[in-house]
């Protein structure tokens, strides 16, 4: 692979953007068909550099162990932890596949990328305490969740979470859940070692600052148009199937192929914002990602917590997001994303989900608004004795909401991920944001199913899926020795506490 190589006027596949689903996509197309020939496109002059970068919101191995919204309480008061169940497997299928990426040598040390930190959810307030415990009941019923830990116990929690316990009100109800399986995953380094293998394989090129303009059918194959920004020159290129993972770009290139399947989808961009700790003494205090209950009417990205990451090496503490708004659909895009994403088709679902969203609007004007104070104020809900000097703001990232047809509706708004396919499979496109990059893994291998259907179904690929994910075709959430299993063996070889 190579930043330099000229462009070829033909290819098996075309992968739009340098992301972790673009780079996990190519590495199992690759490994399944070695000599496939692949040509990949991205817009910046590096890799990872959007939603998969370290700092931009995609750092938690998301796995359902403490995100909140992923347990809606029911009007009856039950908590639905089927969304929940369905993440945990699908992260486990994720990890499953780095295994297999370091034990064949593809990657060649885990410890770039993935480290165990407990994961945590943490409440105050009876109604919120009440939640939080059954959650923990409902949870901890099935395998996938064993080993999670309930406390109300002060003493506990002040060894567990110190900085979030230390000037707190001790008349204060307080919980908290751990589960010390949790991971932190850094995106960027995934992705950037998942292209590094490829760039030592046979008929794969990535070109950089090199941004897709334009996507035309051309009988049985796409015609891709491709503008060189160093040299400002353009080209086209054959190809027999086209990915669009490129974040908050791939809604309008899903709208320029002009597939009916494209019809009636819309965007809606959030932005976040990051306080970063800048004092050594209080990120080595913290050992935990520990997540809060979201405001009413945010969206999910902007779930508060206070959360440990490993950057680059170096361990780093981060507090947020706080929301924001911006018709930018990237972080470098243009203030006209939005306006140019609306059409015809997709015009009423964009009304309807807008209609049926106003406390999003709200909370995001709300947001927008935040002075440093409010800011700090909020970090004090979980670190009471935060002083501003000790933290810095900082960009988190950018994200476009899915928003579709809806035959009750007319359109609502979606808080999570969409592939959206050609009927022949030719191109398929990825929307949507959060757990996104965590469950990158079972995303591709559906994808590779509906647009490889024929090649999937052959031995020679079926043995090469259940080589790479050796729980294939099984169910980790319905199998508790399986699953057991499957942690055990990839605890091992990712070096994390089983």
């Amino acid at each position: 692979m190579s930043t330099q190589t000229a462009i070829k006027q033909q290819a098996d596949v075309i992968l739009i953007g340098a992301g972790i689903m673009s780079a996990t996509l190519g590495a199992m197309l690759k490994t399944l068909q070695p000599d496939l020939s692949i040509e990949i496109f991205e817009r910046l002059d590096v890799i990872a550099a959007e939603s998969s970068d370290a700092m931009n919101n995609a750092g938690t191995g998301h796995s359902a162990f403490c995100e909140l919204n992923y347990t809606p309480q029911l009007q009856d008061g039950t908590v639905d932890i089927s969304k929940a169940i369905k993440i945990a497997e699908q992260f486990e299928i994720s990890k499953e596949f780095w295994a297999y990426l370091i034990e064949q040598g593809f990657i060649k040390s885990a410890e770039t990328f993935i480290s165990s930190v407990p994961h945590m959810s943490f409440v105050w307030g009876e109604e919120n305490v009440e939640y939080l415990k059954k959650r923990h009941e409902a949870l901890t019923k099935n395998h996938l969740f064993k080993g999670m830990q309930y406390s109300e116990d002060s003493a506990l929690l002040k060894e567990w979470i110190p900085l979030v316990m230390e000037g707190r009100d001790p008349n204060e109800k307080v919980s908290a859940t751990k589960m010390d399986l949790g991971t932190d995953v850094n995106f960027g380094t995934l992705t950037t070692s998942l292209f590094n293998y490829l760039k030592v394989q046979p008929d794969v090129n990535m070109h950089l600052q090199h941004d897709v303009t334009d996507i035309k059918r051309k009988g049985s194959n796409w015609v891709v148009k491709v503008k060189d920004h160093v040299s400002g020159t353009s080209r086209k290129i054959t190809t027999k199937f086209v990915f669009v993972g490129a974040g908050g770009g791939a809604l309008p290139l899903l709208q320029k192929s002009g597939i009916p399947e494209s019809k009636g989808f819309g965007g809606f961009p959030v932005s976040g914002q990051w306080l970063v700790c800048k004092d050594q003494t209080i990120i080595k205090r913290h050992q935990a990602k520990v997540y809060g209950k979201a405001s009413v009417g945010s969206p999910p990205m902007s779930v508060p917590h206070l959360d440990t990451r490993m950057i680059n090496g170096t361990k780093a503490l981060l507090f947020g997001p706080y929301a924001g708004f911006s018709t930018r659909f990237l972080k470098k895009g243009s203030l006209l994303d939005l306006f140019k994403s609306i059409k015809l088709n997709n015009l009423r679902p964009l009304l309807s989900a807008g209609m049926d969203n106003i406390p999003l609007t709200r909370y995001l004007i709300s947001q927008v608004l935040q002075s440093p104070a409010d800011r700090l104020n909020a970090l004090k809900d979980y670190y009471p004795n935060a002083k501003a000097e000790d933290w810095e703001l900082e960009f988190a990232g950018q994200r476009v909401q899915v928003i579709k047809k809806d035959p009750r509706l007319g359109g609502v708004l979606e808080f999570g991920t969409e592939v959206v396919t050609a009927s022949d499979g030719s191109i398929a496109a990825l929307l949507g944001a959060s757990p996104g990059a965590s469950t990158s893994v079972p995303i591709m291998i559906h994808l590779i199913e509906r647009c490889f259907k024929a090649q999937a179904q052959t031995s020679d690929w079926q043995a090469k899926l259940k080589q790479m994910i050796p729980s294939y075709g099984q169910s980790l959430a319905k199998n508790a020795t399986l699953a057991n299993a499957t942690r055990e063996r990839t605890s091992k070889v990712l070096k994390l506490v089983e």
